[in-house]
């Protein structure tokens, strides 16, 4: 078993990774890991670009099913102690999971831990409406995250029975595991423009879907479930 498992959802990211997979071979030399890709249904040469090896493993869906159905597909076939999530469009930079892995051992400790991106490469509409939704969701569900929309996160894998299957559960990661008695910190991480391809997610397609998102997991925060075994010796 590796010790790392790095997750990477790909959707018509063709020109993208190769370039990503030699970024993470470069910023992982020395490191015992695997490299799960999992193509959510693209429709270009992604999957033949994906460059085949010992530590790398490819996971096709039928068709798109959505990031969060990718993510979870990644996170479930992993086989490392820890698991490292990140974009396959090249924003997010491979340099920084030496980082994110050292944190979870650094003190005081962590389970789980999220980058955020303190200087990001996007337009100034999308840096203000990512700003609102992320104040508006942090104190909504109670994660202390300021950027759950940087995918770049590192967590134990005993992190993913905290996680609920359904669509956009990728957005609240950190309240879950934080929910569910995880310790989640924070480090802020690298973040670079777009160059090949374009954005999948947009406000239209999101803003509602998240909110109605958020009273659902607030539920479940609210309906948690916890006990303690008697020692009977």
């Amino acid at each position: 078993m590796p010790q790392l498992s790095v997750v990477v959802p790909l959707f018509n990211e063709e020109e993208n990774v190769p370039i990503l997979q030699s970024e993470i071979e470069a910023a992982l030399a020395g490191h015992d890991y695997e490299l799960v890709f999992v193509d959510d249904g693209s429709t270009d040469a992604t999957k033949s670009r994906v460059r085949h090896g010992d530590r790398v493993r490819l996971l096709e869906f039928v068709k798109n099913e959505g990031q969060s159905a990718a993510m979870l597909a990644g996170i479930t076939a992993a086989r490392g102690s820890v698991i490292v999530m990140l974009d396959g469009d090249l924003q997010n930079d491979p340099a920084d999971i030496p980082r994110l892995v050292a944190t979870l051992d650094a003190a005081p400790g962590a389970d789980l831990v999220c980058g955020y991106r303190a200087r990001r490469a996007d337009k100034l509409s999308k840096k203000i409406t990512s700003r609102v939704a992320n104040f508006v969701r942090s104190r909504f569900v109670g994660d202390g995250v300021r950027d759950t929309g940087c995918t770049l996160k590192a967590m134990r894998r005993e992190c993913a029975a905290a996680l609920v299957p359904f669509k956009g559960v990728h957005r609240f990661i950190p309240a879950l595991v934080k929910n569910a008695g995880f310790r989640v910190a924070e480090i802020p991480v690298n973040h670079r423009p777009r160059q090949f391809g374009v954005s999948k997610y947009g406000l239209g397609n999101r803003a509602l879907r998240a909110t109605t998102d958020m009273f659902g997991v607030r539920w479940l925060q609210s309906r948690r479930v916890s006990y303690a075994l008697r020692n009977d010796g």
